[in-house]
C-alpha cells in the first residue's frame, strides 16, 4: 500500500492529531489477503483490515496511519519515522518477522509502544514461525485472532499510550 493510500496523511494533519496517531505497518505478503491461503489467514482483505483500525482508532480518539511494503527497508524506514510522526506502532511483519535483524535494531530504537499483531497463531504453525525477533521489542505480541487482533493492538496501544501521558 503505497504512502499516498494510509489512512491518514499525517503531514495534514494538525499537531494534536499528530500526537494522537498511531501507524499499522504490514510486513510482505499482506498485501494479498482475502486470496492467500484463506483457511489460515481468512477472507478479510487488506482494505477490510483498514477500515477495522479506522473505526476502533477513531472511536479511542486515535487516526491511523495505515501501510504495507514488501520492502524491508521501507518499512525500516516507517518504523523510524514513527518515533516521531506517532504516538505507538503497531506491527504485523509478515515473514520478515522470523527474519529481520534490521527491523528488530529499528524497532529498539523506537521511542513510542510497539505491538506485534499476526493473523494467525505463529506458535501452532510451521517450528520456524515460533522464533519471532520483533517480540524482543514490543509490549505484547497479540496472535491467532484474524483481524479482531489489530482491534486489540490499537485498544492495547490506547492504554499504553493513556498510561504514558498520566505519567
Amino acid at each position: 500500500m503505497a504512502r499516498k493510500e494510509a489512512s491518514a496523511d499525517l503531514r495534514e494533519l494538525p499537531l494534536t492529531a499528530m500526537a494522537n496517531a498511531i501507524f499499522v505497518l504490514n510486513g510482505p505478503n499482506l498485501n494479498l489477503l482475502g486470496t492467500r491461503e484463506p483457511e489460515v489467514y481468512g477472507t478479510e482483505t487488506l482494505e477490510d483490515l483498514k477500515a477495522r483500525c479506522d473505526r476502533k482508532a477513531h472511536a479511542l480518539g486515535f487516526v491511523v496511519d495505515f501501510r504495507q511494503s514488501n520492502n524491508e527497508g521501507e518499512l525500516v524506514n516507517w518504523i523510524q519515522e514513527a518515533r516521531t510522526d506517532a504516538s505507538g506502532l503497531i506491527v504485523n511483519a509478515g515473514a520478515f518477522t522470523h527474519t529481520s535483524i534490521a527491523m528488530l535494531d529499528a524497532l529498539l530504537a523506537c521511542t513510542v509502544p510497539v505491538v506485534e499483531v499476526h493473523l494467525s497463531n505463529i506458535f501452532t504453525r510451521e517450528p520456524f514461525r515460533h522464533r519471532s525477533y520483533v517480540s524482543k521489542a514490543a509490549k505484547g505480541v497479540i496472535c491467532g485472532f484474524g483481524g479482531l487482533g489489530y482491534e486489540l493492538a490499537i485498544e492495547a496501544l490506547a492504554a499504553a499510550i493513556s498510561r504514558a501521558k498520566a505519567g
